[in-house]
């Protein structure tokens, strides 16, 4: 018998092979078109993790640790605003009340100012959120009002112990502050506390009073307020009892709460003889400063536990 050559195992043909090879083709090619896809979405937008929700704040980015500077400190810098005989603060309700005062920060002291008017005021200062009122004496050269040239108020968590600093608390919305005394008679009164010195001139000493400042500076007053609160009151009768200065770098047992202590730093653009010179409370070492606070509470607790407490020094914005 003879046998048949074994069968041949089908085969395709060569129209189906063609058919799946392309097909193979189109999928690789939709996978890698994919991929760039969401490669290109990353790039754009970011991972889904990093997106942020409406109506959400997106992170600060991180500051490199190389670049922080070790200095508890924020700050605002504030132009002046405008000039009136009124002192919300010591003379309330009483328009013309005051010796003429220079104000800074919030547009709309005045006299009858509340804490509502100046959390709806516009602000002189950068961030503009700090709608906070400061005021200081007017300095006049002869009969001519001179206004700063710059107000910076920095807000330190400096003279305390570290620990004091690593506990600082904001200050509350509406506290009241006044630092330095009007009345005081002599430079050598308990609390003259503001210095005058020349700007970019370091080998003129500072001064209670005003001091000569060469050609080309500037004069500079510089005054810190106290940063110890009774952690109860947002004014006193005195405008002074509810806050303290720490004493060996502590706050005292009748005023328990640290808080940020606010420097003002004003620039005036006069130099030479300071003969002719006069706050409208009388000599230099009568100048004081007054402070209404009415930051956004966020913020200054933003500010507090991201720059003072960790000892970190921020600009405007509160990052480093």
């Amino acid at each position: 018998m003879s046998l048949s050559p074994p069968s041949a195992a089908p085969q395709d043909s060569p129209r189906p092979r063609r058919a799946r090879r392309t097909r193979l083709r189109r999928r690789a090619l939709a996978a890698a078109l994919t991929a760039a896809l969401l490669a290109l979405g990353q790039a754009v937008f970011g991972s889904a993790s990093a997106r942020t929700a409406p109506g959400t704040s997106a992170s600060a980015p991180q500051a490199d640790p190389a670049d922080i500077v070790r200095v508890a400190e924020f700050l605002a810098e504030c132009d002046f605003s405008h000039r009136l005989p009124d002192d919300p603060i010591v003379a309330p309700g009483n328009p013309g009340g005051s010796h003429m005062h220079s104000f800074f920060g919030s547009r709309v002291t005045n006299a009858h100012t509340s804490l509502a008017d100046l959390v709806a005021s516009d602000s002189t200062c950068d961030p503009a959120i700090d709608v906070s009122a400061y005021w200081v004496p007017t300095l006049y050269d002869g009969d001519r009002p001179v206004e700063p040239a710059g107000a910076t108020f920095y807000y330190l968590g400096e003279g305390v112990h570290p620990d004091v600093t690593a506990r600082i608390r904001p200050m509350p919305l509406g506290l009241k502050i006044v630092a330095g005394d009007a009345r005081a008679t002599g430079p050598d009164d308990p609390d003259v506390r503001a210095r005058w010195s020349c700007l970019h001139a370091g080998h003129v000493p500072p001064s209670k009073d005003f001091v000569t400042c060469p050609p080309g500076t500037m004069l500079e007053s510089y005054l810190d307020f106290p940063q110890c609160w009774n952690g109860t009151d947002l004014d006193s009768p005195d405008h002074k009892s509810h806050m303290a200065y720490p004493v060996n770098g502590r706050c005292p047992d009748t005023h328990p709460v640290p808080v940020p202590k606010l420097r003002q730093v004003l620039r005036y653009p006069v130099n030479g003889d300071p003969s002719g010179l006069r706050l409208a409370s009388g000599p230099g070492h009568t100048m004081h400063g007054d402070f209404f606070n009415a930051w956004p509470e966020a913020e200054m607790e933003r500010r507090v536990r991201d720059c003072i407490n960790p000892v970190i020094k921020c600009g405007t914005d509160g990052r480093p």
